[in-house]
C-alpha cells in the first residue's frame, strides 16, 4: 500500500472511528444514568444560551437584524459541534487511548498497521468487559496474543469471544492485581443445593461448577502432582452426598480411598469385578429405556417427578490402567474390550439416563481412550501437562501454555477457565 492510499485509509478509519463514539454515546445516554444526567445538563446549559441570546439589542436596527441572525445561526452549529463533542466524550470509555496504544506496543494490529478501538467497557456480575471493534484482526489472533494482551493492559483475561456479531470482539477481565489464592477449602457452603450442579473451585470470575444433568460425562488429565485426584475425589463426595449410586475403579487396591470411600462407594479392585459391574450398568440404562419410554419420560429429571431413581457415576482415576492392552494375553484382551465395549455404551447414551462417567488418566491417546468414548466426553478438565496432553484433553495447548509447570490444584477447562479446586477433608460422612 503505498502512502497516498495510506492516508486516505487512515482517515477513513478516523471517521469510522468518530462515528462510533458519537453512536455508541447516544446509545450510553439511553441506558445510563451519569450519561443521561449531562445530556439534559448540556441541553439546559444550551436553552439558558439561548434565551440570554435573545436578551442582547442593538441600537440600529438594520444591523441589529443581521448580527442577531448571524449570532443565532453561529449558536446553532455550535450548540451542533458541542453535542457532538459531548457523545464522543460520552461514547470514549475511561483510558480509552492507553488501551489502545498498549494493544499497538504488542503488535495487535491489522496489515495496515491499524489496532483494535475499545467501543464499550462495563461490569457484569465479577468480570470487566472490554467491548472492541477488532479493526479486521480475527478472534483467533486475539486469542494467540492472550498473554500479551495480558500483560499490556495488567489483566487476566477470562475469555475471548465475539460479541452480537463478529464486527465485535469481547474480552472477558479481571484486574491483574487479583490472583487465585495458593489454598482453596471446601466447606459445605461453598457446595451447590442445585440438582447435581457440581462446584469444582475458583477461577478469577468466581466457583467454576459443572451440570451433570446438562453435561453427563467428565474427563480430567494431568501430570503426576498436579492434584487430579483431589479434584476427582472432590467430584466423587458431592456425587455420593446428592445421593448418587458411585462406583470406583481403583487398581491399586483402594489404598487411594480412605473408609470413608469404602463405606459410601463400591470399590472396585479387579478386572473382572469391573466388568460384573459395567455390565450390571448397562442393564440398567436399557432397563430404563423401557421405562422411560412407558412413562413418556425423555430423561431422568422427568422421571423423577413421579418415580424414584438414583443417578449412577462411574469413576476410574487412571483409566489407562484399565484399558491399556500393551503385552496383555488373548483373554485379558478380550476383557478388556469387552470392559471397553461397556464404556462406549454408558458414553453414547448415558446422558438421558442418568448414567455418567468421570474418568482421569495422564495419558488419554488414541490407543488407551478411544475415539468413541473421548467424543462423548463434553467437559474436560487438564492439570499441569506437557503440550501433546494438553492437545489430547483440550484439543489446544493452553494447559501447558498458561499452567506453571510446579503448580498443584491449579487446572484449565475445556471453556478456557483456569481455577484452583478446593481441598476437602476425606474423613467426610
Amino acid at each position: 500500500m503505498n502512502r497516498p492510499d495510506k492516508e486516505v485509509l487512515e482517515q477513513r478509519t478516523i471517521n469510522q472511528y468518530r462515528f462510533l463514539r458519537i453512536k455508541t454515546g447516544f446509545s450510553n445516554i439511553l441506558h445510563e444514568k451519569k450519561a443521561k444526567m449531562a445530556a439534559v445538563i448540556y441541553i439546559a446549559l444550551v436553552v439558558i444560551g439561548w434565551k440570554f441570546l435573545q436578551t442582547i439589542s442593538f441600537e440600529n436596527r438594520v444591523l441589529a437584524d443581521l448580527t442577531k441572525l448571524s449570532f443565532h445561526f453561529a449558536y446553532i452549529i455550535f450548540a451542533i459541534i458541542g453535542a457532538s463533542m459531548l457523545l464522543v466524550l460520552l461514547g470514549t470509555p475511561t483510558g480509552a487511548r492507553k488501551i489502545h496504544d498498549n494493544l499497538w506496543r504488542v503488535g495487535l494490529t491489522n496489515h495496515a498497521g491499524e489496532n483494535p478501538l475499545l467501543i464499550r467497557k462495563y461490569t457484569e456480575k465479577n468480570e470487566i468487559i472490554m467491548e472492541f471493534e477488532p479493526c479486521g484482526i480475527p478472534l483467533k489472533e486475539w486469542q494467540d496474543k492472550k498473554e500479551r494482551i495480558e500483560t499490556a493492559l495488567n489483566i487476566h483475561v477470562l475469555k475471548i469471544t465475539h460479541g452480537k456479531n463478529r464486527k465485535r470482539i469481547l474480552l472477558h477481565t479481571v484486574s491483574g492485581e487479583q490472583d487465585l489464592p495458593e489454598i482453596l477449602h471446601c466447606k459445605d457452603a461453598e457446595l451447590s443445593k442445585k440438582d447435581f450442579e457440581l462446584v469444582l473451585g475458583q477461577s478469577f470470575g468466581g466457583k467454576v461448577k459443572v451440570n451433570l444433568t446438562k453435561v453427563p460425562h467428565i474427563l480430567l488429565g494431568r501430570s503426576t502432582g498436579s492434584g487430579k485426584s483431589v479434584l476427582l475425589k472432590l467430584i466423587l463426595m458431592q456425587c455420593v452426598k446428592k445421593g448418587a449410586e458411585v462406583y470406583i475403579a481403583d487398581f491399586k487396591g483402594g489404598v487411594d480411598f480412605s473408609p470413608a470411600w469404602h463405606l459410601n462407594c463400591k470399590i472396585i479392585t479387579e478386572e473382572t469385578e469391573l466388568l460384573d459391574v459395567l455390565t450390571m450398568i448397562v442393564e440398567e440404562l436399557e432397563n430404563r429405556k423401557v421405562l422411560f419410554r412407558e412413562s413418556g419420560c425423555a430423561n431422568l429429571t422427568e422421571y423423577q417427578k413421579y418415580y424414584d431413581a438414583k443417578r449412577y457415576i462411574f469413576a476410574c482415576d487412571e483409566v489407562a490402567e484399565v484399558l491399556d492392552k500393551t503385552g496383555l494375553s488373548k483373554e485379558q484382551k478380550e476383557l478388556v474390550t469387552k470392559i471397553e465395549s461397556k464404556l462406549s455404551v454408558i458414553a453414547r447414551q448415558g446422558r438421558a439416563f442418568g448414567i455418567h462417567l468421570i474418568l482421569a488418566t495422564q495419558r488419554p491417546d488414541a490407543n488407551i481412550l478411544s475415539g468413541q468414548i473421548r467424543n462423548n466426553i463434553d467437559y474436560r478438565v487438564c492439570g499441569r501437562a506437557d503440550n501433546v496432553l494438553s492437545q489430547i484433553i483440550l484439543d489446544n495447548t493452553a494447559a501447558s501454555d498458561e499452567i506453571p509447570k510446579d503448580a498443584q490444584g491449579l487446572f484449565l477447562n475445556h471453556e478456557g477457565t483456569i481455577f484452583r479446586a478446593y481441598l476437602f477433608d476425606e474423613e467426610w460422612k
